[in-house]
């Protein structure tokens, strides 16, 4: 038999030749799908439903190098899954012997469902890797910008000052956030198993004296959780994995742009540390994990909306509502498995340059610090005086190109107020500094 060669996602650099992209590919799909029935037949046989032989047998045919993929994609049309045509394979890989306890009592949903939950166990876990990488490097970044005061800017605009060191603080938080969410989800997925129906029946027919037991057997096998009950429409754990997967594409999302409006030419107070060519113009080095990032940010949500519209299953096994979550969330995953990776690429090499921010602070003349100067001025010239003052000089800073500190110290009624540090904007980053570092206490 030939295995599958992973797709090499030609169109799809954001997570072409990431870890998540080997862990979720067609061949690691077939050997989930052939785990979880190893994992049946040995279940059943601590169960005392099989020989031991039989599950010996059925786990050592159980290799998706045994098996075509191609083969089994083109004949799942026929039942529309491909675990149908994989149980007639691995029935005949296993022999005339123990053949018949390949599969028995099980559905082919069971076997979906619990290879998926396999497959997003694996993937996380490398999801769960990238994102441990993003927070450390953020971390130093954090704490070396701790005072490294730069622009902040609401609603486009320059607002007050920052520092750097905060803005890195909160994207390990949202990094830390998602982190959260994924391990909460990875560590709560559940093997499937109900039968036909979700009842379990067949399992009893073929002798199990506590049909009920035999799930968590199952799981046990797998290193899943035991479900409570089947899930066939209960599709909690696909919601699950919906949020987690979305929301930290979006946490990463939020970094990216940042970056991609932090690193324009025209700003430029950061840049990444290797930045990809153009095809036209040489002189160009284009954020591109950042755009890549950004581009799985924007996908993530759809993705996610659709495996929350699978939710609306219909019975107690649905048509065309469990079939719509398999690429859908095998996309999901990639995205943020992808994402993962170029983000701890990003954080790991981003380039920070605090003296164009420090210039940045002066393109406003001074009136970055106009809030502070508002609430300064109030008490020694009563607040009407104040804001008239302030409000007539700032519109003179522009047009004479001059500083507003300039412009102030021509007040005779300010002669003797301190307007250096009054107007210095490093010195107006209020706590910014105190919030780095109480962020940075979270483990």
């Amino acid at each position: 038999m030939t295995a599958a060669v992973p797709e090499p996602g030609l169109l799809a650099p954001g997570w072409a030749g990431s870890p998540a992209a080997s862990a979720t590919s067609d061949t690691a799909y077939l050997q989930a799908l052939l785990d979880a029935e190893a994992a049946l037949t040995r279940a059943q046989a601590s169960r005392g439903l099989a020989p031991a032989e039989a599950a010996t047998a059925v786990t050592e045919a159980a290799h998706a190098d045994r098996f075509d993929v191609r083969s089994l994609a083109e004949r799942a049309r026929g039942g529309g899954n491909p675990v149908i045509p994989l149980v007639a394979d691995l029935t005949k890989a296993v022999g005339a012997e123990y053949g018949p306890y390949v599969h028995r009592g099980a559905t082919s949903q069971d076997i979906m469902d619990t290879a998926t939950m396999l497959v997003a166990t694996r993937a996380l876990g490398l999801v769960l890797a990238d994102l441990a990488r993003v927070e450390r490097a953020l971390a130093r970044l954090a704490a070396g910008h701790r005072d490294t005061a730069m622009p902040g800017r609401t609603l486009t605009q320059h607002a007050v000052p920052t520092t750097f060191g905060l803005k890195a603080a909160g994207w390990r938080s949202l990094v830390l956030d998602a982190r959260d969410r994924v391990a909460a989800v990875r560590d709560g997925l559940p093997a499937q198993l109900g039968g036909a129906a979700g009842t379990l029946a067949a399992f009893g027919a073929y002798g199990v004296s506590e049909p009920t037991a035999l799930p968590a057997a199952f799981a046990r096998e797998l290193g899943l959780r035991p479900p409570v009950l089947p899930w066939h429409t209960l599709r909690t754990p696909i919601a699950d994995l919906a949020g987690c997967l979305a929301f930290a594409a979006g946490a990463l999302g939020k970094i990216a742009v940042d970056v991609l409006t932090l690193s324009r030419t025209e700003i430029a107070e950061v840049t990444e540390s290797s930045g990809g060519g153009s095809s036209a113009m040489p002189h160009k080095a284009n954020p591109v994990r950042s755009t890549l990032i950004a581009a799985a940010a924007r996908r993530a949500p759809q993705l996610a909306a659709t495996l929350y519209g699978a939710l609306a299953a219909e019975d107690e096994r649905p048509a065309g509502a469990w079939h719509a979550e398999w690429e859908a969330l095998r996309d999901l995953l990639r995205l943020t498995g992808g994402a993962a990776r170029d983000a701890a690429e990003l954080a790991e090499g981003l380039r920070v340059h605090p003296d164009v921010m420090r210039e940045h602070l002066d393109l406003t003349h001074g009136l970055i610090v106009s809030e502070r100067l508002s609430a300064e001025l109030a008490p020694l010239l009563g607040r009407a005086r104040a804001k008239e003052l302030l409000t007539r000089l700032a519109g003179r800073t522009y047009p004479e190109g001059r500083s507003l500190a300039e412009l102030l110290a021509e007040e005779p009624e300010l002669k003797d107020v301190d307007l250096r540090e009054l107007t210095d904007p490093t010195h107006y980053t209020g706590s910014a500094g105190a919030l780095t570092d109480l962020s940075l206490e979270r483990r």
